[in-house]
C-alpha cells in the first residue's frame, strides 16, 4: 500500500547455553546487533535452552555477563527457548494433522547406507506412508520444489530439499523439539524481521523456509556473515578448542571483532572507551564489505602482535 510504513526491525542473537562466549559468537552478536541499531531496531537476546543433553549448566550467565561487559544492550528481558514449549508442540501437532509430518522408526543405524549429499544423509522416505514402531521421531513431508532466497551478504541461494536432504526430522525420538522447528516459531513469535548469523548455518535456511510456509509464517530477510577461523583454517567454535572471551579486557577484543568483520577499525580505536567504541562501529558498519566470504581469520593475534598496523 502507498504511504505504508515499513514494518519495525527486530534482530535477535540467539546463543545455545553449551558453555562461556568465545570469539566466534561474538562476532554474531557485534554484526546482528550493529545491523539492528544501524536500522533503528530492536535487538533481542533468546537463549536456544532445548538440548539439555548438550547444555552446560550457569553457561546461559556466562553468555549475558560476556555480553554486557562488552556494552552490548539489549530491548525487552531474555527470553529463553524453553519457555515456547507449547508453542513448539501446537506446530508440530498443526502438521501432523494436515498430514504435513508424520512419525518415523529409522534409527541412525537403520540409515547408514542411505546416500550422503551436501547436507548430510538424505532420508529416502522409509516411514512416509507408516510405521509401526512405539519409539519414533517426526519428520516433515518435503518435496522437490526449489527454495530461493536472496541472502544479504551470500547472494541467492537455491535448495531442492526432497532430493538434497530429504523429509527432516522436527521431533526427535527422544522427545526433544528438534532446533529448525523451535527456531522457527520463536523467531515468528518474537516479529523477527532479519536473521544475522554465520554463514556454518546457511544450508539450514531453505529448511527453516520450508517449515515458514508450511505454517503460515513470515519468512524473514537472511544474513550470514563469515566464520571466523584459527590458524589452521578451523572455524573457531568450542569443538575446535576456542574459549571464552576475556571479560576484563573487552575493548581489545571488541576492536578485534570489528577488525575480523572487516570494518576499517583506526589505531586509536582500541583506546577509546566501550561506548565511544560503538558509537564508532555504529557509524560506520558496512556489512558489504563481507560480500561472498564463507570465512575470514580471526584478527585478535594480528592485533595484538601490530600486523595491522593497530599498535
Amino acid at each position: 500500500m502507498i504511504g505504508q510504513a515499513p514494518d519495525p526491525y527486530i534482530g535477535r542473537f540467539a546463543p545455545s547455553p553449551t558453555g562461556p562466549l568465545h570469539f566466534g559468537s561474538l562476532l554474531a552478536a557485534v554484526a546482528s546487533y550493529l545491523q539492528a541499531r544501524t536500522n533503528n531496531g530492536r535487538w533481542l537476546v533468546r537463549i536456544e535452552d532445548i538440548d539439555p543433553p548438550r547444555e552446560q549448566a550457569g553457561a546461559d550467565q556466562l553468555i549475558l555477563d560476556a555480553l554486557q561487559s562488552y556494552g552490548f544492550e539489549w530491548d525487552d528481558r531474555v527470553s529463553y527457548q524453553s519457555e515456547s514449549a507449547n508453542l513448539h508442540q501446537a506446530a508440530v501437532d498443526d502438521l501432523l494433522q494436515r498430514k504435513l509430518a508424520y512419525p518415523c522408526q529409522c534409527s541412525r543405524r537403520m540409515l547408514k547406507d542411505v546416500p550422503v549429499g551436501a547436507l548430510g544423509p538424505i532420508y529416502p522416505g522409509t516411514c512416509r506412508d507408516g510405521c509401526s514402531g512405539t519409539e519414533v521421531a517426526i519428520r516433515v513431508r518435503t518435496d522437490n520444489e526449489p527454495i530461493e532466497f536472496e541472502d544479504g551478504l551470500q547472494g541467492p541461494i537455491v535448495q531442492r530439499l526432497e532430493s538434497e536432504s530429504g523429509d527432516f526430522v522436527i521431533k526427535r525420538r527422544d522427545g526433544l523439539i528438534a532446533y529448525h522447528l523451535a527456531v522457527v516459531v520463536d523467531d515468528q513469535q518474537q516479529g523477527i524481521s532479519e536473521i544475522v548469523r554465520g554463514v556454518d548455518l546457511l544450508d539450514s535456511t531453505p529448511r527453516q523456509i520450508h517449515l515458514q510456509r508450511l505454517l503460515g509464517f513470515r519468512t524473514p530477510d537472511y544474513l550470514h556473515i563469515p566464520v571466523a577461523t584459527n590458524r589452521d583454517g578451523q572455524k573457531l567454535s568450542k569443538l575446535t578448542g576456542a574459549s571464552g572471551i576475556a571479560l576484563d579486557a573487552p575493548r581489545p577484543t571488541l576492536v578485534a571483532a570489528l577488525a575480523t568483520l572487516r570494518q576499517a577499525v583506526t589505531p586509536e580505536l582500541e583506546h577509546s572507551t566501550l561506548s565511544e567504541i560503538w558509537d564508532w562501529a555504529t557509524t560506520h558498519w558496512n556489512p558489504a564489505q563481507l560480500c561472498g566470504l564463507a570465512s575470514v581469520p580471526d584478527e585478535q593475534d594480528s592485533l595484538a602482535t601490530g600486523k595491522n598496523g593497530l599498535r
